[in-house]
């Protein structure tokens, strides 16, 4: 998870839409300097330096695994290479692939572009389904097979993942109507989005002046496509957003939302967002577990004891990443060694306890950081439960190369502008599928 407890609270920045733009000017320098972090023994103590390239924060250092790995093994001094944000990071991470130099020994890769990875630079990479000690059976299936390149290989192992929920104001839902007791929430929309929807409606009829269901019509999109079988593209890696039955049934249900005035016009992470948590604008949101530490920062005190998170309609992924490591690196052995050790299910574990990162481990899910996980500002949701029990029946889906690009543009150029310019449905999707023809190849 990014968030809990008394949590720090994770970068958003790992998870929002991605632009590229600026980001791919700038690409070419991003990742300067990585080539001599990596350039074997410190002068003069003749340790080995092995240097971690990763965007936002991933944790890593602040919930000491670092230390306690270099306290496991004093001939190793731990960089990390850290840029801001995906966008800018991930264009670099793509320059210094094709040139096969600049790279730090491990390299971070966001969930959405990890197709493309392992599409394009397979070959440049450690198949790390053949590192000893790392068992397939440890990951859930498809978080191990979101890595897999067509020949077979695994070229990351997972990290951090985020099943779905759905956080929401008690004190709202009851003012409007509805339960408050965050099982029987989650009956109102058991097995289906569009009954979330439903229930929106029956907010919106005894809704609390100035309020609305939910904070936008592109969190509802999100959750809904994520639980389809198959989106983007298929499982012969054609694209097919455009006939795609996940998309259309998501985006209609995102309309459906716009028209019944049941969203808060909001676009995620924007300073708006953020402001309508503290006043209470909206009754419920599409929440990963790393976005309950950012609730909890920005609802503040004022919403202390009036969160809380139920299970979403099916299960659903929102974010996650993988680490991999580059071949040829002149402390590759190191880096597998640590690469593997960071995504053990201990690791994962103590991750999630302390930073608030959900584990793709199956395994850390027995351990008691997980299993018995509860967070206090959301009433004492036992988050490792809910989260745990989403993250073992989310859906195998096809990744493209570009589904990180079709899904922002769906969201915040298609439904922004039926939802906050009121546009007709059609012209948003319209416009939508006229950028996304722009930049993605069929």
């Amino acid at each position: 998870m990014r968030t809990t407890r008394k949590r720090t609270t994770r970068s958003p920045l790992r998870s929002r839409p991605v632009t590229y733009g600026l980001a791919a000017v700038l690409g070419a320098g991003l990742l300067a300097g990585c080539a001599e972090d990596s350039g074997g023994s410190d002068s003069g103590n003749g340790k080995t330096t092995v240097s971690v390239g990763v965007f936002g924060v991933f944790g890593y250092k602040q919930a000491g695994l670092y230390d306690a790995y270099e306290k496991l093994h004093p001939n190793i001094r731990i960089k990390e290479n850290s840029t801001e944000r995906n966008e800018d990071y991930y264009p670099a991470l793509l320059n210094h692939l094709s040139a096969n130099s600049g790279l730090s020994d491990i390299q971070a890769v966001e969930v959405d572009n990890i197709s493309e990875v392992a599409g394009l630079h397979s070959d440049k990479l450690v198949d790390m389904a053949k590192v000893d000690g790392v068992r397939e059976s440890d990951w859930l299936d498809w978080k191990w097979n979101q890595a897999k390149a067509e020949n077979g290989q695994v070229v990351g192992l997972g990290t951090d993942i985020g099943p779905m929920g759905v956080c929401y104001r008690k004190d709202l839902f009851e003012k409007a109507g509805l339960p408050t007791e965050r099982d029987e929430v989650g009956k109102l929309w058991s097995g289906d989005w569009e009954k979330y929807v439903d229930t929106g409606e029956k907010y919106m009829k005894s809704a609390p002046k100035g309020t609305a269901f939910t904070d936008g019509a592109a969190g509802l999109y999100n959750g809904a496509v994520s639980s389809y079988p198959v989106k983007y593209y298929n499982a012969d890696g054609k694209l097919i957003y455009k006939k795609s039955k996940a998309v259309r049934e998501s985006w209609d249900l995102a309309m459906r939302a716009v028209k019944g005035k049941m969203t808060g016009k909001l676009k995620q992470f924007d300073k708006e967002w953020d402001q309508a948590y503290a006043n209470g604008d909206f009754a419920s949101v599409i929440c990963p577990p790393w976005m309950l530490g950012y609730i909890k920062e920005k609802a503040g005190d004022k919403g202390a004891g009036k969160w809380d998170v139920a299970a979403a309609p099916k299960p659903a992924n929102w974010g996650g990443s993988f680490l991999t490591v580059p071949k040829g690196g002149k402390n590759e052995k190191e880096a597998v060694k640590l690469a593997k050790w960071l995504t053990a299910p201990e690791q994962q574990a103590r991750l999630f306890e302390k930073q608030a990162s959900f584990p793709s481990s199956k395994t850390a899910y027995a351990l008691p950081k997980v299993e018995g996980a509860k967070h206090p500002y959301f009433d004492q949701a036992p988050i490792g439960e809910i989260f745990s029990k989403a993250a073992e029946g989310i859906p195998t889906i096809p990744l493209g190369p570009k589904d990180q690009v079709i899904k922002t543009t769906i969201s915040d150029i298609g439904i922004l502008q039926v939802e906050q310019q009121g546009k007709k449905p059609e012209e948003g999707w319209n416009a939508a599928v006229k950028k996304i023809d722009d930049v993605v190849e069929d």
